[in-house]
């Protein structure tokens, strides 16, 4: 019988070390939760540069601005959100008893579940590491991150890094390929924690429940934007830009296309290309544009364009100058005007900075677009009529909402964070993350003298009038 592969068996052991530490400390208290916070936010602070700097390299570019606003600030602030937070998250909460059952008393303890996986993607990987990261410290588990393949030079240094702060039995960092990431996704965690697309989610659910592990997955799909008549199109055209050519739309909560008035397409097309301009004014010639992470992705963006030519799709280029320039995959933004839906960029999560415009003529005509749809992570309403808002956010279904902007719902630590149906189940960041990743454990607590007494065998004309008065 062949041996297994080196890596398999040191993910067990990393595994086996740190669930007999769980196992060992199953309630640590707010003192040694809070260290390992602060250890974790002092990481990312005196090593800043150079966490920004792996992450450049292994984007081919990435602006230092755009890592610092998209990476650095918010896990430094999830981070803070946790310290300013946990100690009340870890509180028993109080809960009502029913009438029947007094003078007994309810309450939730919350509990570390123990040990945490975490599969983190490489378009944020600090982020997206960090973020499950805080949730697992401030609710009291250990942890294992498994990192993208994708994302190496970012994977090096951070797994040197966390070597240097935190214990084996606290933390430890995985990187690898594919077969890697399988058999990480098949240990029998206390909770896994997934980011990345609905394929691989698929895949990494069914590893899971072979182990019955529960499961976070924040995958993705095709996020709409929707414009109504009447609302500030300038505006609705630079937010939308900007949240499509962040991170050159490498982002699982960027728009994925746009429906707009068909009486305002023209303007709207335009105004895009005014907001592009005067983003990246030097286009793709720009320091703050990023580049396409590798030949793979960057080799799939081309095909969909190709795609879409061939289809007839008219094309719209939001930069003067060069459209990509293939030795820095870097591609320029391009609108495709009212493509067929039967194409691929059409189908698949887009990913890139490639922006589908659909004309409609109603707004019941654009809700019934998005709703026909697997529901997605993201959905960007923008409007000036506070009733329509109200009716579209009752009868549509997504993940996460902004209204009048894009991306901005996920940076609010108050607000759950997660997907719905294709686009992911269950929720974190902030209190919503404590608590998915704690066991929220009912404790009833019982007297000595208790009514409970009545409803005991033998029953008897004193049961009876009971029952009868408990039915009323």
């Amino acid at each position: 019988m062949d041996r297994p592969p080196l890596f398999s068996s040191d993910l067990r052991a990393a595994y086996e070390h740190l669930h007999a530490a769980s196992r060992a400390d199953p309630y640590p208290d707010w003192s040694a939760r809070r260290d390992r916070l602060k250890r974790l936010a002092a990481l990312i602070q005196d090593h800043e540069a150079l966490l920004c700097d792996a992450i450049s390299d292994d984007f081919g570019h990435r602006a230092i601005a755009e890592t610092q606003v998209l990476d650095i600030m918010p896990s430094l602030e999830a981070i803070r959100h946790a310290l300013r937070h946990g100690a009340g998250w870890m509180r028993p909460r109080r809960a009502s008893t029913s009438i029947w059952f007094w003078p007994a008393r309810a309450q939730v303890l919350p509990q570390p579940l123990g040990l945490v996986g975490i599969i983190v993607p490489w378009n944020y990987p600090l982020y997206l590491a960090v973020g499950p990261l805080a949730s697992a410290f401030a609710a009291g588990n250990r942890a294992m991150v498994k990192l993208s393949e994708f994302s190496p030079a970012f994977g090096v240094q951070f797994s040197r890094l966390v070597r240097a702060a935190f214990d084996p039995a606290e933390l430890a960092i995985f990187t690898g390929g594919a077969d890697e990431a399988a058999a990480f996704s098949a240990l029998p965690f206390d909770h896994l924690l997934f980011t990345g697309s609905t394929a691989v989610g698929r895949r990494v659910m069914a590893a899971a429940s072979a182990n019955l592990v529960p499961v976070t997955l924040e995958l993705g799909g095709k996020s709409p934007a929707v414009l109504t008549p009447g609302c500030n199109l300038a505006l609705a055209a630079e937010r939308i830009v900007y949240g499509k050519l962040v991170n050159a739309g490498q982002t699982c909560v960027a728009p994925d296309y746009v429906l707009v008035p068909r009486a305002e397409l023209d303007a709207f097309v335009a105004a895009c290309e005014q907001a592009a301009r005067r983003l990246y004014p030097a286009g793709l010639d720009s320091p703050d544009y990023c580049s396409i992470v590798d030949l793979r992705h960057y080799s799939r963006l081309t095909s969909l364009l190709a795609q879409a030519r061939a289809a007839g799709v008219k094309l719209h280029a939001l930069f003067d100058g060069a459209q990509r320039m293939d030795l820095r995959h870097r591609l320029a933004p391009t609108l495709f005007i009212d493509p067929p839906l039967d194409i691929a960029l059409m189908q698949e999560e887009i990913f890139g900075p490639w922006l589908p415009v659909l004309p409609y003529d109603t707004v019941e005509q654009a809700i019934a677009h998005v709703n026909a749809g697997p529901r997605p992570l993201a959905l960007y309403w923008f409007d000036r009529d506070k009733r329509r808002i109200a009716r579209a956010l009752r009868t549509t279904h997504a993940g996460g909402v902004t209204v009048n902007d894009v991306l901005m719902h996920v940076a609010q630590d108050d607000l759950p964070f997660g997907g719905v149906g294709p686009s992911g189940m269950g929720h974190y960041h902030g209190r919503w993350g404590f608590d998915t990743l704690s066991k929220l454990k009912p404790v009833l607590r019982q007297p000595r003298l208790a009514g409970t007494a009545l409803i005991r065998p033998p029953y008897g004309k004193t049961f009876t009038r009971l029952m009868a008065l408990m039915k009323r």
